[in-house]
């Protein structure tokens, strides 16, 4: 079980390019469930996500991954007919001993900024308080998901 919160970003932390970061290419085979291949770094996956009912403020996603050979990624990606994403992530340590998860995005979605936190339990979801660089929650907003993106212009 995969629980998170989301955040649009106003300003970009300082020193960002000192945190570890990887590239990331996604694409969405079907989105009801979420079927979705994604390289990240020298890695390819295969995702398989499925939305379970909003809990304290929090998206809860049952997730499954396995890892793909390059080759299957490649022919999978071919099938996506274009939703595709493209991004840098940063991963930053947060005071609640959480990372933020930053993504920084490329191409027809340039100049989005999301942040999503992940979660151990939904106590800790009603005990955070996000850092003053992060800007509007929009967990609840589907037009802030990476497969709604990957078909439409930035929400």
């Amino acid at each position: 079980m995969e629980i998170e919160r989301k955040y649009l970003i106003d300003s970009l932390p300082s020193n960002l390019d000192s945190h570890p970061h990887v590239e990331i290419e996604q694409g969405y085979l079907c989105t009801t469930p979420t079927l979705r291949v994604r390289r990240m770094g020298a890695q390819c996956f295969l995702t398989v996500k499925e939305r379970r009912p909003a809990e304290a403020q929090a998206i809860f996603n049952r997730e499954e991954e396995f890892e793909l050979p390059h080759e299957a990624y490649n022919s999978l990606l071919a099938k996506c007919d274009g939703r595709v994403v493209t991004k840098t992530r940063y991963y930053l340590p947060l005071e609640s001993g959480l990372t933020a998860e930053l993504d920084i995005f490329h191409g027809r979605h340039e100049g989005l900024f999301l942040v999503e936190v992940e979660f151990p339990n939904a106590a800790a979801v009603n005990n955070f308080r996000p850092p003053s660089w992060f800007g509007a929650d929009v967990s609840a907003d589907h037009r802030y998901t990476n497969a709604y993106l990957a078909s439409n212009p930035v929400a």
